[in-house]
C-alpha cells in the first residue's frame, strides 16, 4: 500500500501542474480591451479634474 501512495504522490503533482500550465497559458486578450477602454476614460477624467483645479488656484 505504501508503494501505491509513492506511486499515486507523482501522479496526482503531474495532473495538477497540468491544470495549473492550462489555466496559466489561458487567453486573457479579451479583458485588455476593456481595461485599456477603462484607463483612457480614467485619463480623460483626470485631465478634466486637472484644468478644474488650475484655474482656481491662484498663488
Amino acid at each position: 500500500m505504501a508503494s501505491l501512495a509513492w506511486l499515486l504522490i507523482p501522479l496526482f503533482a503531474a495532473v495538477g501542474a497540468a491544470i495549473w500550465a492550462s489555466w496559466a497559458a489561458r487567453d486573457r486578450t479579451s479583458g485588455d480591451i476593456s481595461e485599456l477602454a477603462g484607463y483612457a476614460r480614467f485619463r480623460e477624467a483626470m485631465a478634466k479634474a486637472e484644468k478644474a483645479h488650475s484655474g482656481s488656484d491662484a498663488l
